[in-house]
């Protein structure tokens, strides 16, 4: 099977929102009018972003999935996408449910493949997303304020224990893995979430590596700092399906350190003035997503992490960096 005939069989699809998809040497996207485009990419790369040996249908999701949460982050919501595969050898089982597992999600957020690239390599996926959102109307990471609330959506840390569970280095109840796994390598992007955010909140980041250092890329846009209550932060580690909770599992610090430095949830943090509570509490019914107010900004830089007794919490919880 030859590249062309690859991409007939497994990508090629008619589009609908695009003027023109795959086929020439661009696509051909047009807004709306009054509306801004909004453009992301995410690389996944074999042993770095995942195992050799995961489901190919999982990965296809995951592969949007982590560009998709970009737009959320931003508000928008999504047009099209493009991607370029660096592929070991056309094999067409594993073709077959990765694209699966990809257009399942692209057509759950009416986001279509406009175009892209294959070769042959280790394997890599590249992603670029195109999604769109009212002029001036687009959440940003500079526009936390002193005395905004600070929000997470959804849970964290979930991710990074069954990571670490797949590494042999914790061993976690049947359903709990399970519930975890899933969270690690089929993330839902918050896009409805991010959309009715919009006018709502101040500054919006999506969580990927870690609620520390995604919430510190907020706070140096915006030049102020925060105060995090960690005894509500660290109760965002969910329970297992049995019911059973992290809390019967693994000591404070060890629930902690998932939860602030865990990476790959792929949930919203984001910042509203305090008069748009009842706002942000109407978005996240909307949006069918759960929301928690985990602390406060404040106008001295630096991030703050207290305990439940109002003292500073030690520790060294750092975010994952590719290069550190």
């Amino acid at each position: 099977m030859g590249e062309f005939d690859l991409i007939a069989r497994y990508f090629q699809r008619p589009t609908s929102r695009a003027v023109l998809g795959i086929g020439d040497d661009c696509a051909l996207l047009q807004p709306a009018t009054g509306m801004q485009l909004a453009i992301s990419s995410d690389m996944l790369v074999e042993g770095r972003h995942f195992f050799a040996d995961v489901d190919p249908s999982t990965l296809g999701h995951k592969a949007l999935a982590v560009n998709l949460s970009d737009l959320a982050a931003c508000g928008a919501q999504p047009l099209a996408f493009t991607l370029a595969l660096a592929l070991p050898r056309a094999d067409e089982a594993w073709l077959a449910a990765f694209s699966r597992g990809l257009f399942a999600l692209a057509d759950e957020h009416g986001c279509e493949l406009v175009g892209g690239d294959t070769t042959q390599g280790p394997l890599n996926i590249c992603i670029t997303v195109f999604g769109e959102v009212p002029h001036g109307q687009a959440l940003l990471r500079s526009g936390a304020r002193a005395g905004d609330d600070v929000y997470v959506s959804g849970t964290l840390g979930d991710a990074r224990l069954a990571l670490e569970a797949l590494r042999g280095n914790i061993t976690l109840p049947p359903g709990w893995m399970a519930a975890a796994r899933i969270r690690l390598e089929q993330p839902s992007p918050r896009v409805a979430l991010g959309m009715a955010l919009r006018g709502v909140a101040s500054a919006a980041i999506d969580i990927s590596d870690g609620l520390i250092g995604d919430l510190g890329h907020i706070l140096r846009a915006a030049q102020v700092g925060a105060r995090i209550d960690t005894a509500i932060a660290v109760d965002l580690l969910a329970g297992d399906v049995d019911g059973r909770v992290a809390q019967g599992v693994f000591h404070h610090e060890a629930r902690l350190a998932c939860v602030l430095a865990g990476g790959d949830d792929y949930e919203l943090a984001f910042t509203a003035p305090v008069s748009a509570r009842a706002a942000v509490e109407a978005a996240a019914l909307e949006a069918r997503t759960p929301v928690t107010c985990i602390g406060n900004i404040e106008s001295a830089p630096g991030l703050r992490l207290m305990d439940a007794a109002g003292q500073r919490v030690s520790g060294n919880f750092a975010s994952f960096d590719h290069f550190a």
